[in-house]
């Protein structure tokens, strides 16, 4: 079993004395681990690490057995966001939310062009905190479990929707919603629509929703917490007052 792909590393761990064990999201082979020899060297070294674009070349005897595999880097990897220690934070967050929910050697192009326009994003501070949120929710879709943001569950309204029932991932109308707002997840308006823009709270309203929903259908019948990463990058935001 041979085949090529665009990559991106999501995660690498010594194996013996000179090789790896690295994570990928490929473009059209999904997450696979493969162990790519002279991993631990100096060069390999500073391409093996989460946010790099390689060219992955895979060989495996067996489908389902682990591979090998060797990978070329594509442009300057992650190194723009070397000064931005709330962006490598990210970075690390959505490499550990992808390794972590999505299953091994299942086609997913849709989470790696998710995991490619964050990556674009992490360079512009004001805008990516924002486009993580989408990239949840994104997963989740990936995962199966589409949120249902474009009409209110209760009356099919399309306008004032505010809330989100944590039962089902729907929408729900200002009106609707009213007598039973203790149980109801905020829905931000910029997950609606980027042209709504932000207001104070809408940052962690989101977070908040997609994480309830990430933990209920992806890492829950798992029995995996979310990934501790993605526990640092909140509370890194929350530090800085990007919540």
């Amino acid at each position: 079993m041979e085949w090529e792909d665009d990559a991106y590393i999501l995660a690498a761990r010594p194996h013996g004395e000179t090789g790896a064990i690295v994570e990928l999201l490929t473009e059209h082979h999904g997450r696979q681990a493969a162990h790519v020899s002279g991993g631990a060297s100096r060069r390999l070294k500073s391409v093996l690490q989460a946010g790099t674009r390689v060219v992955v070349s895979y060989r495996a005897r067996v489908e389902g057995q682990l591979g090998s595999a060797t990978v070329e880097p594509i442009g300057e990897g992650p190194s723009e966001l070397f000064d931005d220690r709330m962006a490598l934070a990210g970075l690390a967050a959505a490499a550990a939310l992808a390794a972590g929910a999505l299953p091994e050697r299942e086609p997913h192009p849709g989470a790696f062009h998710a995991f490619e326009a964050l990556i674009g994003a992490l360079l512009h501070p004001d805008v990516w905190p924002a486009v993580f949120v989408q990239f949840e929710a994104g997963l989740l879709a990936e995962m199966g479990f589409s949120l249902d943001l474009t009409k209110c569950a209760s009356t099919g309204v399309t306008e004032d929707l505010i809330w989100v029932s944590p039962r089902t991932g729907r929408a729900v109308s200002r009106e609707a919603g009213e007598p039973y707002a203790d149980r109801l997840l905020p829905l931000p308006p910029f997950m609606l629509s980027p042209r709504n823009g932000l207001a104070e709270g809408d940052i962690r309203a989101g977070f908040d929703l997609t994480g309830h929903f990430l933990e209920q259908f992806v890492f829950g019948p798992l029995n995996r917490p979310l990934p501790p990463a993605r526990v640092w990058l909140l509370e890194q935001l929350s530090d800085a007052g990007r919540l």
